[in-house]
């Protein structure tokens, strides 16, 4: 063999030798870093079926007559207002009622809703007695002109805050 032939040799065997030695390395790396994802792959599954379970889970319980319907009593928590409800304040009188949930309908006319102050729009809902609009306010009421939702969509709200609403848009609105 020549001396270019040994000296190629040599080089081509270097070169294989790093390459085998960075390709253990990745192997070892990838079996140390994949060791601790088989044991959150595990706890992923786990929390995926609790998940699952939950979801799966029914809704409602059926009491039967003459059965111990103990154990089907409600919880505070379904007693509670809805999401949509939930965490607003409620207001303190009639005038801060009405700037917080009426005045966006009351105050811009939406859906046939007569303007706080607009004493002509007014004058023919005031004829009617102040118990018609309390039952409007508090029951919802459908009209020709247009629609109120019950108690103006915040079903949280005490009928008598209502009632001090109505009073105060009324005597806004005379």
């Amino acid at each position: 063999m020549s001396k270019n032939d040994d000296h190629f040799l040599n080089m081509f065997s270097i070169v294989l030798g790093v390459l085998m030695a960075i390709a253990i390395g990745i192997f070892i790396l990838a079996r140390s870093v994949g060791i601790p994802f088989e044991n959150n792959k595990a706890q992923a599954d786990s929390m995926v079926e609790a998940h699952v379970a939950e979801r799966l889970a029914p809704v409602g319980q059926v009491a039967v007559a003459g059965k111990d319907n103990s154990a089907l009593t409600v919880s505070a928590k379904s007693a509670e207002p809805g999401p949509a409800m939930a965490g607003l304040p409620i207001p303190a009188n009639g005038e801060a009622t009405y700037k917080a949930v009426c005045s966006a309908c009351h105050g811009a006319g939406v859906a046939g809703a007569p303007k706080v102050g607009d004493h002509s729009a007014w004058a023919a809902r005031i004829a009617q007695g102040k118990s018609t609009l309390y039952e409007h306010a508090l029951k919802g009421f459908q009209g020709k002109a247009g629609v109120m939702p019950m108690k103006g969509g915040r079903s949280d709200l005490p009928d008598a805050l209502i009632k001090e609403t109505i009073d105060y848009m009324v005597k806004s609105s005379q």
